[in-house]
């Protein structure tokens, strides 16, 4: 695994130029015995031909048997233990949508939510209400005053904001106030710790909760509020620091926008795209800009968890027609993996090793495959790895790493 002081003292600011190319839950199981995954089943050429000239292997991303979140997942992505680098879900939703966070700031995701005459809750989606419907909620809760803090909402997507609380002597040891079941009452805010900090921040974040639904009434569907993944900031090395790299991240979705912020890449505005080749496009926008880019493309992750195996299949493909754009740019080294694996046969994240495909011109060791896919990566030449290795196996391939010892 990366070991940041290492890295400080062997990274080079000279070397190849590096492009990470996730593909968010890309690893995937056969619907049926005998069948074949996502992966396999899809049409990929260019990705076929990278693995006949690179190497290939397969990661895990926090320790075998265990499923990750995606937030912890790309942290391992990026070198950091996720088990010994915890970082609430909160802070990653706030960086996401660029609210700013100081190191007393806490933040929790929220969901807005539906509630009957009787507080019950039955709906924990608000009926997925569109974002500029979430973005009205937002305006109404606005301002919303506890004393001796400062409290700042933002929409995120649909029915998803964040919520924000400034202030001393606060604490982001507080539990879900989301039951994860429809007919029972949203859970009161309460400290997971006997802390002074935590039982007064709880008692805010309650009061608060209070008011919103006081303002929410009578704006059904999304009359109430329920929040999770309370966070404080955890002050993670950045990337030029250990790396020596100028970075940046081209994704979609604000939460890995959140946690390519916390980790100090510079975050690209992607505003209207929709697309892998539109994505593929803005990095070869900043291209020269950069030393490393990491990029992101969501919607293998979601057709996963919908099951939906073909539209994750054809997504695959549509991906791999778009890769000569970033052949285009002669990357030193391109990775093409994802942050975990979500079959569409499981419908959820699962704990299954993420295939990996290592494509690095000049310094790469062939192996025998012949094409990419689950079975190819397990026995590729890198074998199986932790996520946290990645970086170290990229700066290597571009040259930015010094040798160890005499």
């Amino acid at each position: 695994m990366a070991n940041f002081e290492l890295m400080r003292q062997l990274t080079r600011a000279e070397g190849g130029k590096i492009i990470l190319l996730v593909l968010d839950g890309v690893g995937g199981l056969p619907m049926e015995a005998g069948g074949l995954t996502e992966l396999e089943t899809a049409k990929t050429p260019n990705m076929d031909r990278l693995a006949k000239e690179g190497s290939l292997g397969a990661t895990i991303p926090v320790r075998r048997g265990i499923t990750p979140g995606s937030g912890p997942a790309h942290l391992a992505l990026f070198g950091y233990d996720p088990v010994e680098h915890p970082v609430g879900r909160g802070v990653l939703s706030a960086l996401g949508v660029g609210l700013g966070i100081r190191d007393a700031d806490v933040a929790a995701r929220g969901n807005f939510c539906t509630l009957d005459d009787n507080g019950i809750v039955t709906d924990r989606r608000a009926g997925r209400i569109p974002t500029e419907e979430g973005q009205k909620r937002v305006d109404i809760l606005q301002g919303i005053e506890i004393p001796g803090i400062e409290t700042r909402v933002a929409v995120v997507k649909e029915y998803r904001f964040v919520l924000t609380l400034r202030g001393e002597g606060l604490s982001g040891a507080i539990d879900d106030t989301d039951p994860q079941v429809t007919g029972e009452k949203p859970l009161d805010a309460v400290a997971l710790d006997g802390s002074r900090e935590a039982t007064h921040t709880a008692e805010l974040v309650q009061q608060w909760i209070d008011e919103a639904h006081k303002r929410l009434k009578g704006h059904e569907p999304a009359n109430g509020v329920l929040l999770r993944g309370f966070a404080m900031d955890p002050n993670l090395p950045k990337y030029d620091d250990i790396y020596k790299l100028k970075a940046a991240c081209v994704a979609v979705y604000p939460m890995y926008k959140g946690v390519s912020r916390l980790v100090g890449m510079d975050v690209i505005d992607t505003a209207g795209i929709e697309t892998p080749a539109e994505e593929f496009d803005r990095v070869a926008s900043v291209w020269n800009d950069y030393d490393f880019i990491f990029c992101h493309i969501k919607k293998t992750d979601s057709y996963g968890e919908d099951g939906n195996f073909d539209a994750k299949v054809h997504l695959i493909e549509e991906i791999d027609a778009a890769l000569p754009k970033l052949l285009d740019l002669n990357p030193d080294v391109l990775v093409i993996t994802g942050d975990h694996s979500t079959p569409a046969k499981h419908r959820s994240h699962s704990w299954h090793p993420v295939p990996l495909l290592l494509w690095s011109p000049a310094l790469h060791m062939p192996d025998y495959a012949d094409s990419f896919g689950e079975r190819a990566c397990y026995g590729g030449a890198l074998g199986q790895f932790p996520a946290t290795d990645i970086m170290p196996l990229a700066l290597a391939h571009a040259n930015r790493l010094e040798k160890f010892g005499a």
